[in-house]
């Protein structure tokens, strides 16, 4: 009798990984780390207002070293020039990611950025609220309980 095999569900990220690469390599991307660590690697404040669209490789002229690529940025509107004079902070941070000369110059591009603002976070539940709930928690003896027990109730019945 043949026992079945168990089941291992693989990550969709290591079953699409090959297809990723290739979007990334015609961007002119060697590393998608690149893109999926830009908030590390720019900062959070560069970061806030761009993004990397793709690099641009010269071609390679025989017997000559390589040259570095230009990293294409797109940009927010009015950030473009703070981030224009912070270039150099920011190719010192992307060639330190790569560990070598990769990107010798930047290009901007103005556009509104392809990542959405995270949702934001839901106000506190109303205190009349809380109140209403915590009475009718007499039998919590724990106090620090009770008021999280409290906060929870109305949150949910405000939803």
């Amino acid at each position: 009798m043949n026992k079945p095999r168990p089941v291992s569900a693989k990550p969709l990220s290591v079953l699409l990984s090959d297809v990723f690469s290739d979007a990334y390599a015609r961007q002119g991307f060697a590393a998608r780390e690149l893109v999926t660590r830009w908030a590390e690697i720019a900062g959070a404040d560069i970061a806030r207002h761009a993004e990397p669209l793709k690099m641009q490789w010269p071609r390679p002229v025989e017997g000559q070293p390589q040259e570095p690529a230009t990293l294409v940025l797109r940009v927010e509107g009015p950030a473009a020039l703070e981030i224009q004079h912070k270039s150099d902070v920011l190719l010192e941070r992307v060639n330190r990611f790569f560990g070598w000369h990769a990107v010798g110059r930047l290009a901007l591009r103005q556009a509104p950025l392809s990542r959405r603002e995270p949702p934001a976070r839901p106000r506190p539940p109303n205190a009349k609220a809380v109140e209403e709930v915590a009475k009718t928690l007499s039998a919590v003896e724990d106090e620090a309980l009770k008021d999280a027990l409290a906060r929870l109730g109305a949150a949910i019945k405000r939803n």
